[in-house]
C-alpha cells in the first residue's frame, strides 16, 4: 500500500539527537544540537562550517536578544541540513533553513522553488521531519517553561541547560 508517497520498501530507523553546548553569537544564544545516525557522526569540519556560518547570520537570520536552537542534521553520507530557530512573538517558533551538500566550502540557505499558482506559492511547505520534530517538541516545552516563570538569569541559566539526548 502505498501512502502518499512512503515508499514500500522504506523502513524507519532511529537517530541520536545530541546537545553540542552552547552558541553566544551577536548577542543571540542558540543552543546546538547535532541529529544523527549512530555510528555517522556529523564531522567535525562541517560542524565548524555550520558555526562559522551562524556566526555570519548575525543581524540576518537573528539579532541580538534571541533565544532559539539550531540542528544540524545529518541527512546521509554528504548531505547536512542547518535548522536555526529562534522564539519570537514571545511564542513563535521561527526558522531558517540551510544546507550543506557534497563538496560545497560552506553552507548556503535552501530556497526550494514551489510551484506558483494565481501569482501565490502554493501551501504545505516541508517544515520538519519526523526526527527533527523530537527536537522541537523538546525546546517547545523548554521554551514554554521559560515563558511561564520569572524570566530571569536564574531562569535563563536553566533554559540554557534544559536540552534533549536521546534517541529519537
Amino acid at each position: 500500500m502505498l501512502l502518499n508517497g512512503v515508499p514500500e520498501a522504506y523502513r524507519h530507523y532511529s537517530k541520536r539527537a545530541v546537545p553540542r553546548g552552547v552558541l553566544e553569537s551577536g548577542g543571540a544564544i542558540i543552543k546546538l544540537y547535532h541529529l544523527e545516525k549512530a555510528g555517522e557522526p556529523v564531522p567535525p569540519p562541517l560542524a565548524e562550517a555550520a558555526c562559522a556560518w551562524l556566526d555570519a547570520q548575525a543581524g540576518s537570520v537573528f539579532v541580538a536578544g534571541d533565544l532559539g536552537f539550531v540542528i544540524l542534521h545529518r541527512c546521509g553520507a554528504d548531505f547536512h541540513f542547518l535548522l536555526p530557530v529562534f522564539w519570537r512573538g514571545a511564542n513563535e517558533a521561527w526558522e531558517t533553513v540551510a544546507y550543506h551538500h557534497g563538496d560545497m566550502t560552506g553552507f548556503e540557505r535552501f530556497d526550494p522553488a514551489y510551484p506558483v499558482m494565481a501569482g501565490r506559492e502554493i501551501a504545505p511547505r516541508p517544515t520538519f521531519c519526523v526526527w527533527e520534530l523530537a527536537i522541537v517538541a523538546h525546546e517547545a516545552l523548554a521554551w514554554s517553561r521559560f515563558l511561564a516563570g520569572d524570566r530571569d538569569e536564574a531562569a535563563l541559566a536553566i533554559w540554557r541547560a534544559d536540552t534533549l539526548e536521546a534517541e529519537v
